[in-house]
């Protein structure tokens, strides 16, 4: 049975589906080819890996009662790293090659999570605020290691990361497996997500509880910034190119709206790693189905947002309850006038 506060978020991604199924139906076909899985809902989950990381990151940053605007900017980075040391390398397809800048890229990612934190957690800044500089200046920074340049690879082993396969799925999806059973398991088995949902709740009461603020703070931004750093390496290897102007570009709106949607609250304490998971999808399965359409691409960003807005809309509990008393007094006026008699 699917939980109260994910019966929305499953209907919404049920509907798109059947939508898609309407328009096409041959949607929900799967076929064999070269020993590897395709169709629709197989490019939904792979195409949609980097989002759901990046999403999942988020989910544990706005659980604080934070927000992280950098990701996109982060994500940019990792990519262009990566592959600037791979394409310096004379054997781009060696191993050592490739996981010395996957290391690299992930390491500068974490290092500028910390960043994040330390403005937030220890100088006080505000989430929106601190996280806008490195936002800003990261994607500065992209550029400038991509020397204004889409910087290209043809290293196999690296496009494998996000373009290979593993038991007839995309390798991304075990990636994205990977990352929510690990983010699931710190969060519901450990006591690291009660002390999130407090922080996020009663900031100042859980210091006085004895729980280390900052500590979880730097450890969630710094996770966050991992999050992005993969999601960066896996799409630059999809594509085998780096660019640090387009790559991870609004993938900070995409993640919100997917927390959001997912039922976690912007307030922070509530959070839903499965509900982040659902979004995610039907941000990927919007994106599908817009493209399946044809809707021309200056007037996606504002289907999109339509969309989404109607989503947030329908989830929202005072929302509904006011149309259906405005339903109630318009269908049965006699009984509203009882009620006043009374």
């Amino acid at each position: 049975m699917v939980k109260h506060h994910l019966f929305w978020p499953v209907a919404v991604l049920a509907a798109l589906l059947l939508f898609n199924f309407i328009y096409s139906p041959d949607f929900f076909s799967i076929i064999v080819r070269n020993g590897n899985l395709y169709g629709s809902l197989i490019d939904i989950l792979n195409f949609g890996s980097p989002l759901i990381i990046v999403a999942l990151g988020m989910t544990l940053v706005i659980a604080l009662g934070g927000i992280d605007l950098s990701v996109g900017s982060v994500v940019a980075i990792a990519g262009a790293i990566s592959c600037l040391l791979i394409s310096k390398g004379t054997d781009q397809s060696a191993w050592s090659l490739v996981l010395m800048a996957i290391g690299v890229s992930i390491a500068v990612a974490i290092v500028l999570g910390l960043w994040n934190g330390v403005l937030v957690s220890i100088f006080g800044m505000q989430p929106i605020i601190a996280t806008l500089i490195l936002m800003v200046a990261g994607r500065g920074v992209a550029q400038l290691i991509a020397d204004g340049q889409i910087i290209t690879v043809s290293s196999k082993t690296y496009n494998y990361l996000g373009a290979g396969s593993l038991a007839m799925l995309p390798f991304s999806i075990f990636i994205v497996a990977a990352m929510f059973i690990l983010v699931s398991l710190l969060t519901r088995r450990t006591a690291l997500g009660l002390y999130i949902e407090s922080i996020g709740c009663k900031p100042t009461a859980s210091r006085l509880a004895g729980i280390r603020s900052r500590t979880v703070m730097l450890a969630v931004y710094m996770f966050c910034g991992l999050c992005a750093g993969i999601a960066g390496l896996i799409l630059s290897s999809n594509v085998s190119s780096a660019d640090g102007n387009n790559a991870g570009l609004w993938y900070e709106l995409d993640a919100i709206l997917a927390v959001v949607i997912g039922g976690t609250s912007l307030n922070g304490g509530r959070f839903s790693v499965t509900g982040t998971l659902i979004g995610a999808l039907i941000i990927q399965t919007l994106t599908t189905t817009i493209y399946m359409t044809g809707v021309p691409p200056e007037i996606t960003l504002v289907v999109k947002a339509f969309v989404v807005l109607v989503v947030c809309l329908v989830q929202s509990e005072s929302f509904r309850k006011a149309i259906v008393a405005r339903w109630k007094t318009r269908h049965y006026p006699a009984e509203r006038e009882v009620k006043q008699h009374v």
